[in-house]
């Protein structure tokens, strides 16, 4: 498992339930932690059945970009990996698929933005970015001209208003799960609480998953007053508040194991 080590007091427990799973049936598993290791990229070569690309940071998408390049069998694939890490690419990708998604647009000058931003709120975040680093809510030309031309490329986006709640949905191949997040209370975050999947939410999550080629992967979504909106695509997230999750990704990496696993043939293509 390609891993990086947040600063969470404890390792994520569906993870450790999931190992433990795998070590029942025999597989042995082996957790690679970036800033723990160093590593020779001329001499990283492949040398496990199936690589599991957890992180999200430049360092191992680099060198799950070697393994790929040697024929690993990475899940997510690689591709996929590196093409959703891109939040402009994605956009695009999503937009044209039919996936319900807030109106975007992309420049180097924000001055160009003023007309959009006088006209509605926006949202403003980094390209690549993860767990809101990074965000801009921007209401009006006057919030707009208040931000630091920006270093590297962004995705602006229309803010999209509704239920108070956001939804995160979580897929485990064709299993598609969803919890509510209340609102913070005197700063502090509120657990997660499960709740049904509608038959729209499953529709455009299996949806992503097809177009981008994933299996394993979350959505933020926003239960808008014109339906559910597509407002970030991530792969292999926590599965937090998904209480069956363990059991059905270690049955589903071990899925992915066989040698003539469909599913995977299907998002190979799909991200090549």
């Amino acid at each position: 498992m390609l891993a990086f080590r947040n600063n969470a007091r404890s390792p994520n427990p569906t993870l450790v339930a999931v190992f433990d799973i795998l070590r029942g049936r025999g597989y042995q598993v082996e957790i690679g932690i970036a800033e723990q290791m160093l590593l020779q990229p001329e001499e990283f070569s492949v040398k496990h059945d199936l690589y599991i690309l957890k992180s999200h940071t430049d360092l191992w998408l680099s060198l799950a970009g070697v393994l790929h390049q040697q024929g690993a069998r990475l899940l997510n694939p690689y591709l996929s990996c590196i093409a959703t890490q891109n939040k402009i690419m994605t956009a695009h990708r999503l937009r044209s698929a039919g996936v319900p998604i807030p109106r975007s647009w992309v420049t180097g000058n924000l001055n160009l933005l003023n007309g959009v931003a006088a006209g509605m709120p926006l949202v403003m975040k980094p390209f690549d970015g993860r767990r809101g680093n990074g965000v801009h809510i921007v209401r009006g030309p006057r919030e707009l001209a208040s931000i630091p031309p920006p270093r590297r490329p962004v995705l602006v986006q229309e803010f999209v208003t509704g239920r108070a709640e956001a939804l995160k949905v979580s897929v485990i191949g064709t299993e598609v799960f969803a919890v509510r997040l209340p609102p913070a209370t005197n700063g502090k975050m509120l657990p997660p609480i499960p709740c049904p999947v509608s038959a729209e939410v499953r529709r455009i999550a299996l949806r992503c998953g097809e177009v981008c080629g994933l299996s394993l992967y979350g959505l933020d979504m926003i239960e808008s007053f014109g339906g559910p909106v597509v407002v970030d695509l991530n792969y292999f997230p926590s599965y937090r508040g998904v209480g069956d999750a363990a059991p059905l990704i270690a049955d589903y990496i071990e899925a992915y194991l066989a040698p003539r696993f469909v599913v995977n043939q299907v998002t190979e293509a799909a991200a090549s």
